[in-house]
């Protein structure tokens, strides 16, 4: 059958327009809906469509034109986002499969593609006999000199800035978008050169502090901060500020963890610094009576800090999985991918300190080789080498059916129902969209073939599985 691939928003780069154009020449049908003036400068391709409605119109829009134009296929970037969140959810009532593309969880040089959503709604199996059957299919894990698909901060930052200040700055096109920013793009760039000149000015010598704890031999503990406007803390995780976090982990510490120790907090690298960290990390660390054992860092030697830590905290950063790989504990606070028995601390956040549950390595590499085999690829949106290579294996695993292939497609997705049970925000992103979680994720469906009838609107039709698919057991609820 000819596949109809729809495209909604991607990443600031050009890498969506090529991936587009390798669907071409694969034979198969494209589409794409603009959101905003951003998304138009980065497509320029004849025949998108532009939705210039309100975000409340926007779920009868789309699914009017999916059944319209027998779309097959959805591809998306950062899965919670509104628009993107609604699409999962009517295409579930239709048979027609989403594809979230994100970063890589192996990071750097590698690219998520994961089937629906990531996160508490990400379908990749969280028990071990099913990570195990997976691993023994798909192979151990090889690992590539991948250096080649590099690319500078510079490249980054300026398709990010480029991409959302036109939108922000002229919306007239497109005045009824919601972008769901936590920062206006002005403010939160703005931010940038007084945070610099801040961080030059005082991290050398906490960053030199750390490097005197670690030739000290100095017992500390390690937790990994995220970028507060990270949709993997707004949805997946119970906080609603990181500030909570830090006083949540500060707190136990100060009261269960050894009198000698130390905690380090490390700054996300991408932090634009108006939250002020250091600042609030210091008056909660005075709070709870140990300002000399708390140290918060933006810059340093990340994989120096954790092989001197005892065990990392964190809410589900990547930091947690390369913490695993490197052998070291880590409690997760939040849903993350990795948050599996036998590789994540299980026990509460107090016992962490004192117990830490280890690492089962036999695990950890069924579980990366799993990954890698499955929701991974190796690529860039950034570098042009990096990008035709993903651009190649996106094209190959969607249009043979290979994404979340060799059974790392449980249904229902198994971290949801503890995350709905905890009151995590997960569906937040609906709220006025004019609809609900509708997907019926416990279903299965056939494959939608072009010209076929669609069910009607209330029609309430699973995500279509592959095969040698499996339900999991939950994995035990976690204390913290």
């Amino acid at each position: 059958m000819c596949r109809k691939i729809l495209f909604l928003q991607g990443p600031p780069s050009t890498f969506w327009r090529e991936l587009c154009e390798h669907f071409d020449a694969a034979g198969a049908t494209t589409h794409r809906i603009n959101f905003s003036l951003g998304d138009w400068a980065y497509w320029r391709k004849r025949g998108a469509v532009n939705y210039r409605g309100r975000f409340s119109r926007w779920a009868d829009f789309l699914r009017s034109y999916l059944v319209r134009n027998d779309i097959t296929d959805i591809l998306y970037y950062a899965d919670r986002l509104p628009y993107h969140a609604v699409a999962r959810e009517i295409a579930g009532t239709l048979g027609i499969r989403t594809y979230a593309v994100e970063f890589g969880y192996l990071r750097p040089h590698w690219i998520t593609l994961e089937r629906g959503a990531m996160g508490a709604l990400s379908h990749f199996p969280n028990d071990r006999a099913t990570i195990r059957e997976i691993a023994q299919r798909t192979g151990a894990y090889q690992p590539h000199d991948d250096t080649h698909y590099g690319h500078s901060f510079a490249q980054e930052a300026f398709n990010e800035v480029f991409y959302n200040l036109l939108t922000s700055l002229v919306p007239y096109f497109f005045p009824l978008y919601r972008p769901d920013k936590r920062y206006f793009p002005l403010v939160d760039y703005l931010s940038w050169p007084p945070s610099s000149l801040a961080k030059r000015l005082s991290d050398p010598g906490r960053v030199a502090k750390l490097e005197q704890w670690q030739r000290e031999g100095r017992r500390y503990w390690l937790m990994a901060l995220q970028i507060q406007a990270d949709y993997q803390l707004r949805a997946n995780s119970r906080y609603e500020h990181q500030s909570h976090t830090i006083e949540e982990v500060i707190a136990s510490f100060a009261k269960h963890a050894r009198a000698e120790d130390g905690l380090v907090l490390k700054l996300h690298p991408l932090d634009n610094g108006i939250e002020r960290w250091h600042s609030v990390t210091a008056r909660i660390a005075r709070q709870y009576g140990v300002a000399d054992r708390v140290l918060t860092v933006h810059e340093c030697d990340l994989n120096q800090a954790i092989r001197h830590c005892q065990g990392v905290v964190t809410v589900n950063s990547t930091v947690g999985l390369i913490s695993l790989r490197t052998g070291k504990p880590v409690k997760a606070l939040g849903v993350a991918i990795y948050d599996i028995a036998g590789l994540t601390h299980q026990d509460s956040l107090d016992v962490f300190w004192q117990a830490p549950q280890p690492v089962d390595r036999a695990l950890l590499a069924d579980f990366v080789s799993a990954l890698a085999g499955t929701i991974q690829l190796r690529g860039s949106f950034y570098n042009e080498k990096g990008r035709r290579a993903a651009c190649e294996e996106i094209v190959r695993r969607v249009l043979e059916d290979r994404v979340n292939g060799l059974g790392a497609f449980v249904v229902p997705p198994p971290r949801l129902a503890r995350a709905l049970r905890d009151g995590l925000p997960i569906h937040d992103s609906l709220r006025k969209s004019g609809i609900g979680p509708i997907a019926d994720d416990t279903a299965q469906t056939t494959v939608k073939l072009p010209g076929t009838a669609a069910p009607p609107s209330g029609a309430m039709l699973g995500h279509r599985d592959a095969p040698a698919t499996q339900t999991a057991p939950e994995a035990p609820a976690q204390a913290s």
